[in-house]
Formats: C-alpha cells, structure tokens, sequence
C-alpha cells in the first residue's frame, strides 16, 4: 500500500525519499506502453468524490499489465497504491503518494458453467455477465460498487451472499512475484476479511490478478427477477445518486446492524461541512455539498465515538481512508 506521510514531490517530481515521477513514469511508458500522469485528481475515481492527487498514476487495462506494473514498483521499491471502482475509499485531501494503480482490466469469459473475470471487472457487470449466460449465483454482485479484485480482497457481500460462497479461486500475485490460484479457505475469507488485508510485516500486499467464480444453471427468467428484486431493494433502502463511499461501518457479530445502532443514537442527518449522514440509510454518509475528505472521516469519527459513548459498541470501518492523512486531525483536536 502507499507510504503514509510521504512528502509531495518538488516541481521537478522527486519526494524526499527520491521518487522521481517523470522518471519513472518514462520507464513504464518504454516498458509496458502504459501511459502515465502526474498529479491526477482522484476524487475524479472514487465515488465519495473527495481526494486530492496521487503524485503518479497508471491505468493498466488487462492482467498483463497489471502484473507488469505491481512487479516494476515492486523491483524499484516504489510506493503503491492500488485503487479498484473507488468505492469503500476516502482519498485523504493531500492525496496518494508515490504510483497510483488505478486497476481497469476487466477481461472475462464463460467456461464450463464458471465466470473467469480479471480484477477491474465490476461487480455488477460480473452479475449481469453470468445472468445472461444462465448461470445464478452472483445476483448480490449487482449491489456491490467495487470490482472483482476489491471484492475478493473484502470478501464482499450482500443480500445472504458474498465472494466467498461462489469462489473457486483467485489469481494472486505473491510477495515473491509468483503466482498462485487459491481458494477461499487459502485467502482466509470471512465476514469483510481476507489474509490479503493483512500483509506480513515488511512484505509487499499480495494483488489479485483474476478470479474464478463457480456458478450453477439456472432459468434466465429467474435470475432476471432476483436482479430485478435487488434494483427495486437498492432503490427504496439506499441514498442512490449522491455521492458516498456505501457502507461506513462494518456490523457488529452479534447485536443490532451499524445502521440500527447509528440510527438509535439519533445521528440521521448529522452534519460536519459538506458530509451528511443520510436520512434513508445511517451507516451512509453522503457527500452533499462539495465535502472535502476531512469533512467525512471527521464525521465518521464523531459517530463512531458517538455510538461508543451511548451503547458501549466500538464500530469498525468498512470504508478505509487510503491515502496521505498525516497532515489530518479529528474533530476538536
């Protein structure tokens, strides 16, 4: 992931640890023919739609070039940051140091009753793939923002479902540069948790490249209306339209949903600047009126500590503030 606290490149693109932004954006045009950009806004790629910029940024648009670029930031020890569709993400205000990755390979196919897809396939469009091919078990992807890399990364899940029940095997490019498939019980699925959160000290993050996702035949008319029944549930229960991150609390294992929990604190409609809690769905905050990212995560912190305070529950993040915070403090602070 990206060094936190790293210094903003000079007008001549090097940081204080050395990185050179034209340099190295050169080297993976002449390497990988990927071209590259300097200070890239990203609240421009996150669907909070806050951020600053990340000082090098790169779009690779199949596996190929995926491997390539994690491999030659991995070989000249660059900071790096992957980033998938940009949901489940605050970009901090001062932005991204070092390479951005913003992963857009979204290869699939149908083999065998199986949806093959690269990391950068949305989720929802992995729903919709395999709906026409007649094959039922990824409907809950139509509710998931992110991609298939962040999915299996998260174990995301939604509507009784999630990555980890459909699962045959992940890509994974490893800390050594090999390449592994694993399954769900190699990663260490559980409820929004996988082994690849968690890398060993030192070590760079594992990245996945593509997944497997073993599906079953089924009637096109009844996959259609599982879909169909999702769209309808999103549209009545979720704030759609305005810019948020979805869910900012993961729920509590045992006990009252985030959304209850924030809901019984009577924090709807809480304000810090531009960022809202929404009024349709608690565990939301939306961005309503230009927010900067400090405005979010100030808001975030205040209902946590809120909802700790008042029910003993200390939530935790489902969203993750990526980027340089160092120059960030809490509310009051």
């Amino acid at each position: 992931m990206e060094r936190p606290g790293a210094a903003r490149p000079d007008a001549a693109g090097f940081d204080a640890a050395g990185f050179d932004a034209v340099r190295i954006g050169a080297e993976i045009a002449r390497r990988l023919g990927i071209r590259t950009s300097r200070d890239e806004p990203l609240a421009r790629h996150t669907t909070m739609r806050v951020g600053g910029p990340a000082d090098l940024y790169a779009a690779p648009r199949n596996r190929f070039e995926l491997r390539g670029l994690v491999k030659l930031a991995r070989a000249r020890a660059i900071p790096m940051t992957l980033l998938g569709r940009g949901s489940d993400v605050v970009v901090s205000d001062a932005g991204v140091r070092g390479l951005l990755i913003h992963v857009r390979a979204e290869g699939h196919e149908i083999v065998e009753g199986r949806l093959v897809a690269e990391a950068g396939l949305p989720m929802a469009k992995a729903a919709t793939v395999a709906a026409e091919a007649g094959l039922a078990g990824l409907e809950f992807g139509l509710a998931i923002p992110g991609n298939v890399g962040g999915a299996v990364w998260a174990n995301a899940g939604a509507h009784g479902s999630d990555v980890a029940a459909v699962l045959e095997s992940a890509l994974v490019l490893a800390a050594d540069g090999t390449e592994a498939a694993l399954d769900a019980a190699a990663l260490g699925l559980s409820y929004r948790e996988s082994r690849l959160k968690h890398p060993a000290a030192g070590a760079p993050p594992e990245v996945v490249l593509a997944a497997t996702f073993r599906l079953a035949s089924a009637d096109p008319a009844v996959i259609r209306a599982r879909l169909d029944e999702i769209r309808r549930w999103r549209r009545e229960h979720q704030p759609l339209g305005i810019p948020s991150a979805g869910s900012v609390f993961r729920n509590p294992a045992a006990g009252p949903a985030a959304g209850a929990l924030v809901d019984g604190c009577g924090l709807k409609g809480s304000r810090i600047g531009g960022a809202v809690v929404s009024e349709r769905h608690a565990n939301w905050i939306l961005n309503d009126r230009g927010a900067s990212a400090a405005d979010v995560r100030r808001l975030a912190e205040r209902v946590r500590a809120t909802v700790e305070r008042e029910t003993g529950v200390r939530l935790a993040f489902e969203v993750v503030f990526l980027g340089d915070w160092s120059g960030w403090a809490e509310e009051g602070a």
